[in-house]
């Protein structure tokens, strides 16, 4: 495994991660690194007891904006207008609701820590992290957050306290990405959740291929508004 320096922001080929994908340990979050992380088709995940780790799975779970399916209940729901969606709004807040507890994870998202926690909001004022928020009676019910670069979006994770409000969100979001002409949303891993949406498993190679066609477009930096899609 490779133990990466503070002092060096590079990291090793994608092609050196173990059949788990567990690529690197160590060296910290700061922006630089992150992004440096990012557009290599690598990101962290760790638990609080653990050092930082730096992860790049083969293969790779994507959703190509064009290729998202919505179910005929979904759609029934969107067109309900039951929720209202915002980005950008309160991203320091969804994540702490990403990190739990929730439903599934009843513990808590034990892999969103306080330094993960500080290190994503500091992208989001950088204008590099954003945040998509479903209301209900201007209730906050459900939302996800990620990380932008050129025509590539990171999804990272997602809550839901009402049904169907982080689904929602991620087809609002999917819709004004598509709008915006990017061409890949990473899902990280592949998981029958994201599939019912179209996403796809396909080898690292392919995927790293996608993202370095993505990264070529000029990026949206800076606070985001739903435009009309």
């Amino acid at each position: 495994m490779f133990r990466l320096n503070r002092h060096d922001l590079r990291f090793p080929t994608v092609d050196r991660a173990s059949p788990e994908g567990l690529l690197a340990v160590g060296g910290d979050l700061c922006p630089e690194r992150l992004l440096e992380a990012y557009r290599h088709g690598i990101f962290p995940w760790y638990n609080d007891d653990q050092p930082i780790l730096w992860w790049s799975p083969d293969p790779r779970a994507v959703l190509f904006p064009d290729k998202l399916h919505v179910s005929r209940s979904l759609k029934r729901t969107l067109r309900s207008n039951v929720f209202a969606l915002t980005l950008d709004t309160c991203f320091r807040e969804i994540m702490t609701q990403c990190a739990g507890p929730r439903p599934q994870y009843p513990e808590g998202g034990t892999w969103i820590t306080g330094d993960m926690l500080d290190a994503y909001t500091r992208l989001y004022e950088l204008g590099h992290a954003h945040s998509v928020e479903t209301w209900q009676d201007d209730r906050l019910v459900g939302g996800l957050y990620g990380v932008a670069i050129g025509g590539a979006f990171f999804a990272e994770s997602m809550f839901t306290r009402v049904d169907d409000a982080s689904k929602v969100a991620l087809v609002k979001l999917v819709k004004q990405l598509q709008a915006w002409n990017f061409r890949l949303i990473d899902c990280q891993q592949f998981s029958p959740h994201v599939s019912r949406f179209g996403a796809e498993e396909i080898p690292r190679s392919t995927f790293i291929t996608h993202l370095h066609q993505a990264l070529t477009l000029p990026g949206r930096r800076g606070r985001w508004a739903f435009e009309t899609v």
